[in-house]
């Protein structure tokens, strides 16, 4: 997960959070929800979801509190969460929401989308890696990570393993064989973008 030095608070408050262990509540997080549906990538995606004939309904994307230390995640048939006890700053929602969208996105225009395929999910998590700026130069320099030459590659890398590993299909060794066997198909599908962003 990110760090950053500001927060993001609302007006009178004191930035700091009335959650417990760090983190925001759940309220807290369903208002930068809010705010994150207002942003131009987020409509972007949402009006391309309805383009593919996937209807996002005002329930589709929610704050929960998370056992696992996960940002967030997409399930088919019931939506995205986002996990407001780790998230801290307006721009950690923005990015677990456009990434998680990038999911929904594939989800709905690939019909045959199995998740417990380990090409499959490795595929969705390289265009959500490489499409949703999760892998910007800043936010790598941010979690400790720099490189001059080659830092974005290697960052979508990096985050495909730690999530298709986390898939109780997908051992290390398939993760890591489905994510290079559909690396160049995926890293090039920039759709719905006509370019990644």
């Amino acid at each position: 997960m990110e760090t950053a030095a500001d927060t993001d608070s609302k007006p009178g408050s004191d930035g700091f959070s009335s959650a417990v262990n760090g983190g925001r509540t759940v309220e807290e997080c369903q208002d930068m929800i809010q705010r994150s549906l207002r942003t131009p990538m987020v409509k972007f995606l949402k009006e391309h979801l309805e383009k593919a004939g996937c209807d996002i309904g005002g329930n589709f994307i929610k704050a929960v509190n998370c056992d696992r230390h996960i940002s967030g995640g997409y399930v088919r048939g019931e939506g995205i969460m986002v996990c407001s006890n780790h998230m801290n700053i307006q721009d950690e929602v923005n990015q677990v929401v456009i990434h998680e969208l990038i999911h929904a996105y594939d989800d709905c225009r690939a019909k045959n989308l199995d998740w417990s395929n380990c090409a499959h999910h490795a595929c969705s998590e390289i265009r959500a890696g490489h499409l949703s700026g999760d892998c910007h130069y800043k936010r790598e320099f941010l979690r400790g990570y720099m490189k001059i030459r080659g830092h974005e590659q290697e960052c979508v890398r990096r985050r495909v393993m730690k999530s298709v590993i986390a898939n109780p299909y997908c051992s290390e060794a398939a993760a890591k064989d489905a994510m290079e066997a559909v690396w160049d198909v995926c890293y090039n599908d920039t759709q719905p973008f006509d370019r990644a962003p």
